[in-house]
């Protein structure tokens, strides 16, 4: 008779590392930069396994452009990325501070992974509908026409928020700029992209989707069903999941990317894909340029794993301290994307360190100018500021209904009345 089989054990993914314990970043399976092959964009996607499970890189260790991914970039473009990658950060600063300071109620910084969403912003057309998660203000600081103001406003849910009021903080929404609703549900805005890229090709428009998840957001249902309808309808969208290690205190592993890469999911659905460098920004430019092309071109989706670190809490809300080694952010091997991209250009010599002070010191006056102007609309909590009554009632229909009429003739009464315990701002 056969020996009996052990008893089984269930699996459950541990992180490298928890707080309190030395660094380990082991796992990550590094290419050299410039190792990886840059294939056609009408590559067959089974033949993108071995992108899927490499990493592509253009920058060295000194600061090198290298490879065939090295894209065409001029000075001007370089440093206006730089630029950004900058403004971000120091936007980022300082609604972290305001939220300390209780003028805001929430933030979410985006420390560490700046090159994403800025240089994902200059390999997209106006037109094109990006559907992002909370993570991506970059796609809107990248502009020139969305002030810093508004979005300090919506920060502030105060009288000049573009959202009235009816988005949580950091959950922006610019129609103009194709900055779909951020959601807080995770992965819906995967399939609301394919959707949309689906309904691009339906019109014979030219225009495409780029949808953002993070690694976290893999194990969600709207994750694979959005990879399913891509393959199936070829949608021209770019899927890209944000690997940043952490999803608040549940390591990546949890997800699925203890034993595979997430790109890897993209590939076994039949979707052409890439493993990249997500704090090389002259990588991200390039694989965000070919994924482009390919979805413009009618050759179908593409997904990309950006490989990051969440440099900072998960949001204010969080403390990392708790759960993962205080050092992780400092030493994690793929470095600094601010710190890489302007070795790039001092080696170029379009840049110096004195002029990055300089500029640092501007954007920070600029940061703090535009906070000024928002509070001047009112809406920080240490004010108490009470929105006005009509609010409530503004922008629900497009012509308020006559039951809303008497509504908000009521709620002035009632505001009206002696001992109300606050008076908001009345409108004419």
């Amino acid at each position: 008779m056969s020996e009996p089989y052990p008893p089984l054990r269930l699996h459950v993914p541990e992180p490298s590392a928890r707080a309190g314990q030395a660094t380990d970043f082991g796992y990550l399976h590094l290419s050299p930069a410039g190792a990886v092959r840059r294939p056609p964009v009408d590559v067959a996607a089974a033949d993108t396994a071995e992108l899927a499970n490499a990493l592509v890189r253009v920058l060295d260790d000194d600061g090198r452009a290298v490879g065939p991914w090295a894209p065409a970039v001029d000075s001007v473009t370089l440093r206006r990325g730089l630029v950004t990658m900058l403004r971000v950060r120091a936007f980022d600063a300082r609604m972290q501070i305001a939220q300390r300071q209780r003028k805001i109620s929430f933030y979410m910084q985006s420390l560490g992974e700046e090159a994403i969403a800025t240089a994902h912003a200059f390999a997209i057309e106006p037109g094109d509908m990006c559907f992002p998660t909370y993570r991506q203000q970059g796609l809107l600081l990248a502009r020139d026409d969305i002030p810093m103001v508004e979005l300090m406003c919506q920060l502030m849910s105060n009288a000049r928020d573009p959202m009235r009021g009816r988005q949580l903080p950091v959950m922006y929404s610019y129609k103009r700029a194709g900055f779909f609703s951020i959601s807080g549900n995770l992965a819906t805005q995967f399939v609301q992209a394919v959707g949309w890229g689906m309904a691009s090709a339906i019109k014979g428009d030219t225009r495409i989707a780029s949808a953002w998840v993070g690694d976290g957001a893999t194990a969600e249902a709207d994750f694979h069903t959005a990879l399913t309808f891509a393959h199936v309808y070829r949608a021209p969208v770019i899927l890209n999941v944000v690997n940043n290690q952490w999803a608040i205190s549940t390591f990546q592993a949890i997800a699925g990317g203890e034993a595979t890469t997430f790109a890897a999911r993209g590939v076994g659905a039949g979707i052409a894909s890439l493993r990249v460098d997500g704090n090389d920004w002259l990588a991200v430019l390039a694989a965000s340029r070919w994924a482009a092309e390919r979805a413009r071109r009618g050759l179908g989706p593409t997904l990309v794993e950006w490989v990051t670190y969440r440099g900072g809490a998960h949001s204010t809300s969080d403390d990392p301290a708790r759960y993962r080694p205080n050092d992780d952010w400092p030493r994690f091997p793929l470095g600094d994307p601010v710190a890489r991209l302007a070795r790039h250009l001092i080696g170029l010599g379009v840049w110096s360190q004195e002029e990055q002070a300089s500029v640092q010191k501007q954007l920070e006056a600029e940061v703090a100018a535009a906070l000024k102007e928002a509070e001047s609309f009112g809406g920080a909590l240490i004010d108490s500021h009470v929105p006005p009554i009509e609010s409530m009632f503004e922008d629900v229909f497009e012509v308020m209904p006559p039951h809303l009429h008497e509504q908000l003739r009521q709620a002035r009464l009632e505001w009206s009345q002696p001992g109300a315990k606050a008076q908001p701002e009345g409108r004419p």
